[in-house]
């Protein structure tokens, strides 16, 4: 069983920020589990492009406002608490947060650690298993 609590992962190495956002990450590829498990805050005024080409991904708003737009079909979708999005095609879009937007999002498969956005939006694959270490970025 792994117990782990929220406050005590925001003052360890699972607490990565990057432009726009912040994410805590609970549960890694090394866990285990076959998935990630993050909560994520993206702040207010920002414009965050992104296509995650190496990974699904699930994300449960819990609180905030906002809209994601869907680059591939033009469509925007309003964000708020209660609303659920599963980028299951590798999506690339646009999340737009009128109000700080905080979720819980679940990776397939699991990132592995330090993972931030690419110049393209995506998280890298996992090089791990070729080249013996984690893929990270900074």
């Amino acid at each position: 069983m792994i117990v782990r609590q929220l406050k005590e992962i925001r003052k360890s190495d699972r607490h990565v920020e990057s432009n726009g956002w912040h994410s805590d990450r609970l549960l890694l590829k090394d866990d285990g589990m076959g998935f990630s498990f993050h909560v994520t805050t993206m702040f207010a005024g920002e414009e965050l492009h992104m296509h995650y080409q190496n990974h699904l991904e699930a994300v449960l708003v819990l609180k905030g406002a906002g809209t994601i737009e869907d680059l591939g079909t033009g469509l925007n979708h309003e964000l708020k608490a209660g609303v659920m999005y599963a980028l299951n095609q590798n999506d690339k879009h646009i999340v737009r947060p009128t109000e700080d937007i905080l979720c819980a999002c679940v990776f397939n498969p699991p990132v592995t650690g330090r993972e931030v956005h690419d110049e393209s939006g995506a998280y890298p694959a996992d090089a791990s298993e070729d080249a013996g270490e984690p893929a990270l970025t900074d």
